[in-house]
């Protein structure tokens, strides 16, 4: 479908126009039977907190029934988990204007069982918000349904256009706020959970502290600031990124600027995180790690297994950049054997281990003043 038709039908809307608002909208989240899978990294981000978006029910056929918090991390957050959109409606519920899909699918595009339920909210004029590589305002099936319907399709890595992309300059080096990385040994590891952990814990802590988002679930969150990398082209990302830091140093001047990382150095499906050590100017940075995983995702044979977190901070060291803590994601290990982990590598390095969503991150404060 090209721009004019776009223009025409006047239901794609560009999330650049979509504010945060005042309180958190209701809304419903998409998982698709994924509830529980990294997959859903999306879902559960907006159900550990955005300012964007308040889910009311997460539509997941698998886990009906369920709360949606426990099912993500054992804990309870009073989100029900219902099958579908007319089970929620049918239920008593109200429909709400937002509708997300929460879930990253293989390939980044839209599994065709999954057009039907979005068809049934843009039929009853929902606004769907989306950040799949395929972008749904390019669907004229799509389209013509929230024509019909009065519904609006966002897509929220539709691409900025090229004329008002920038170049990296340089700038970044001589703004006063410190900049701090939160990088990984694989994707999908919980970089983004772990920011906002320590966000959270510094602006507690009396630190004049943001957050820089770089994918879909930052943007759904409502940090005031970010871009997306992978929405990017590849000329531009390391101008971006100086951008956003440039912005929110201008715009907020916080003593730290902690900057969501993604992929990971030596993931070979996506590399990524150099940007932020480099362009960025990220000379501190905390180490996400999954020790339950042996291989990158989706990942196996020559070349495939994760680095050790030593290895990683050799590479990291190389870069001009430091390592001041090292944070643990339990995926695959029972409680017992991620304290074990723990002790064991707090043995080996010289930086705080911390299990960030079993104990918090506030060990790592200390290392924030510099």
């Amino acid at each position: 479908m090209n721009g004019s038709r776009q223009e025409r039908t006047g239901v794609v809307m560009p999330a650049a126009e979509m504010p945060v608002p005042p309180e958190p909208a209701p809304a419903v989240i998409f998982t698709n039977g994924l509830l529980d899978q990294d997959f859903a990294k999306t879902c559960h981000g907006l159900l550990r907190g955005s300012a964007r978006f308040r889910p009311i029910a997460v539509l997941d056929s698998r886990f009906a029934g369920r709360d949606a918090g426990e099912v993500m991390d054992g804990q309870k957050r009073d989100v029900p988990v219902v099958a579908d959109l007319d089970a929620f409606l049918s239920g008593g519920g109200e429909l709400p204007q937002f509708f997300v899909v929460g879930v990253a699918f293989s390939g980044g595009r839209l599994p065709d069982p999954c057009r039907l339920e979005i068809i049934g909210a843009l039929e009853r004029g929902m606004t769907v918000v989306c950040g799949l590589h395929q972008l749904l305002g390019e669907d004229d099936e799509l389209v013509d349904t929230a024509r019909r319907g009065g519904g609006t399709l966002v897509d929220i890595r539709r691409p900025r256009e090229t004329s008002r992309l920038r170049f990296w300059t340089g700038e970044v080096r001589q703004i006063r706020s410190k900049v701090i990385g939160v990088l990984g040994t694989d994707c999908a590891v919980g970089k983004r959970t772990t920011a906002r952990l320590l966000w959270e814990a510094a602006v507690r802590d009396g630190v004049k502290a943001e957050m820089i988002y770089t994918g879909q679930t930052g943007w759904m969150q409502g940090y005031s600031h970010g871009f997306l990398f992978d929405a990017t082209l590849n000329d531009f990302v390391s101008g971006e990124l100086e951008r956003v830091i440039l912005e929110c140093a201008r715009d907020k001047d916080p003593d730290i600027i902690i900057v969501e990382g993604q992929g990971a150095l030596r993931n070979p499906s996506g590399p990524c995180g150099s940007e932020i050590m480099l362009s960025g100017n990220a000379r501190k940075i905390v180490l996400q790690h999954a020790p339950g995983r042996m291989n990158f995702v989706d990942q196996e044979g020559p070349g495939s297994r994760l680095p050790t977190p030593e290895d990683e901070m050799a590479l990291i060291r190389l870069y001009g950049s430091e390592v001041i803590a090292i944070t643990l994601n339990g995926e695959g290990m029972s409680a017992d054997e991620l304290r074990r982990y723990q002790f064991e590598l707090a043995e080996r390095v010289s930086v705080p281990v911390i299990r960030p969503l079993e104990e918090g991150v506030e060990a790592m404060l200390p290392a924030l003043a510099f």
